[in-house]
């Protein structure tokens, strides 16, 4: 048997890191490296069927080893590439044994230090195993945590035959990070009932609410003219699109801001030249309304901006980018009762709670695929101060093993 930690160590060394910019599909090549060595090993663990279609998704087969046969299709999914925010290249992952509860200096920026008291839950942890990267790189635990629980746990039922289950469905998605992870999933392919996303943070949590979210584009045409002959002609999109930002509100609706079931506005994008400038903009709320009245104050900020720049324009693009899976969830309970189930059984106390953001399962449940969010273990995600804990790991390993039973029991 591999441990979920051996894997772990072995996935994170992979460079995955997907490309908001990219238009290809992948968004990186490099995501199929890790994608090409889970299909090997499934292979090797017996999945006939495993196998990366031509989108970078990798589908595999437990087959059912029940009597029963009105089973639910269970799925699980996890993403294989990292945050394009922090560097995933190089990362050299360090386990720190039975830590006893004091700093964490990593070695290569010792100004990265992991406190208790800063990162959330990592006082929960004094006495185990905590991994973490070395402060040059993020760790890669989001979701690649996930990604070495589901493989465990296949090696697990694969090994344990006395466990009886139903066909169950191993989805690995690239490009979560950048919000194209659904993008090209067969879902009449995957052919499963209900899903589990392992993409959650702190030991027994269940995630069955999340943000909605539209991402924004706003295009600004300025005019442009030779600098030394500008008086009264030059309207710099530059200085348009820093006029933007700089109406955005200072105590309210950005990240820095809010908690709970607020929402936001956040730039996470500037490019161009002083004749046209493009802004991204990702915009968060739990309801759709929310939603809208967030693109009426951003249209209305930068309306009012352009006002100073009579002989300019701007384009102002909404894409949506996923739905809070809750109104699909609300549909089916059963889904929820057994991921609770399954952790009481692990002796945990579930914590079912909304996540300040999306996984994979958001579009899946609006693609027919009702599917929350179990823990994975993974914190300070999107940082080079992320960890998770080896203990945490194994206990969503148990958790899955345990989902996949209740279902043939509950059949």
């Amino acid at each position: 048997m591999t441990s979920v930690l051996e894997r772990f160590l072995r996935y994170v060394k992979i460079d995955t890191q997907s490309d908001p910019n990219s238009e290809s599909f992948p968004s990186t090549a490099k995501q199929r490296d890790l994608s090409n060595q889970l299909v090997v090993e499934l292979q090797e663990l017996g999945i006939e069927d495993a196998h990366l279609d031509e989108h970078g998704y990798v589908y595999a087969t437990i087959p059912s080893n029940s009597e029963k046969t009105d089973i639910p299709v269970i799925c699980f999914c996890s993403h294989v590439d990292t945050s394009p925010d922090v560097s995933g290249a190089h990362v050299k992952p360090i386990v720190h044994k039975n830590w006893g509860g004091s700093d964490i200096v990593l070695p290569d920026d010792t100004t990265q230090i992991l406190r208790i008291g800063e990162l959330h839950d990592l006082d929960q942890q004094i006495g185990n195993d905590i991994v973490t990267a070395s402060g040059t790189t993020l760790l890669g635990a989001d979701n690649k945590a996930g990604v070495a629980e589901i493989m465990a746990a296949t090696e697990y039922l694969v090994n344990h035959p006395e466990i009886k289950h139903g066909a169950i469905r191993i989805l690995f998605t690239p490009d979560e990070e950048v919000g194209r992870g659904t993008e090209q999933v067969n879902i009449a392919k995957l052919g499963a009932n209900f899903g589990y996303t392992v993409d959650g943070e702190a030991v027994g949590t269940l995630e069955d609410e999340t943000f909605s979210a539209d991402g924004v584009k706003i295009t600004v045409h300025g005019v442009s003219t030779h600098p030394g002959y500008a008086l009264g002609k030059l309207e710099n999109a530059l200085k348009i699109a820093g006029d933007i930002l700089a109406a955005l509100p200072k105590d309210s609706l950005s990240p820095e801001t809010t908690e709970g079931k607020q929402g936001f506005i956040h730039p996470t994008q500037i490019e161009g030249i002083q004749e046209k400038v493009t802004l991204g903009f990702i915009l968060r709320d739990f309801t759709v309304a929310g939603l809208n009245e967030k693109e009426a104050i951003l249209k209305e900020i930068a309306d009012n901006v352009l006002i100073n720049y009579p002989n300019s324009s701007i384009e102002f693009k909404v894409t949506e980018q996923y739905r809070n899976m809750k109104e699909i969830l609300n549909q089916h309970p059963q889904v929820l009762e057994n991921a609770l189930l399954a952790m009481q059984k692990a002796g945990l106390n579930p914590i079912q709670r909304s996540i300040r953001g999306g996984t994979d399962g958001s579009r899946l449940s609006f693609m027919g695929l009702p599917c929350p969010n179990i823990f994975a273990g993974e914190h300070a995600f999107h940082s080079k101060l992320e960890w998770v804990s080896v203990q945490d790991m194994e206990k969503a390993v148990e958790v899955i093993v345990n989902i996949a039973q209740i279902w043939e029991e509950k059949a």
